[in-house]
């Protein structure tokens, strides 16, 4: 069951892109967080993430160790915080964007990015894509910033 879940239900035994494949599954979490208060879906986020890391690290030692690929509990589970607080991302086309930054950062591993994983074990493996999320959700609020700033104001006449 433990691996199962990691593979997130299978996903993660696919013979190509299991990590995008498996994060498709935070995109109705996130959706779904997206409706509630910010202080709900943080707490979800946490606990999620919380259990994540024993999660990935049990099913990292029975699958030999370290990040194999069939892990991909770490990529929905962490997806979320692509959006924690962003109201704008409830649309298709923002959570897409939201989803390709995600995976742009999780699959380059920038620094600091990178090295995280050498932390090891279910932390290490949960970490990196925690900061892949976090420095996706900066660009993303950055943009959602600059795009309503350039919205034309609308005055009353």
């Amino acid at each position: 069951m433990v691996l199962f879940l990691a593979a997130g239900f299978g996903l993660g035994w696919l013979p190509w892109a299991p990590g995008t494949f498996g994060s498709l599954l935070g995109i109705p979490l996130a959706w779904w967080l997206l409706g509630h208060p910010l202080t709900k879906q943080a707490t979800i986020i946490v606990l999620l993430l919380i259990v994540g890391v024993p999660l990935c690290h049990w099913a990292s030692q029975w699958l030999g160790g370290g990040d194999a690929s069939q892990i991909v509990a770490d990529e929905f589970l962490a997806f979320p915080l692509v959006t924690l607080g962003l109201a704008a991302a409830r649309t298709p086309w923002m959570m897409g964007a939201a989803f390709a930054l995600y995976r742009l950062f999780d699959t380059t591993k920038p620094p600091p990015i990178s090295h995280l994983e050498a932390i090891g074990g279910g932390l290490g493996i949960v970490l990196d894509d925690v900061l892949a999320a976090l420095l996706a959700w900066i660009v993303l609020a950055v943009g959602i910033t600059l795009w309503r700033r350039r919205q034309p104001l609308h005055t009353k006449g």
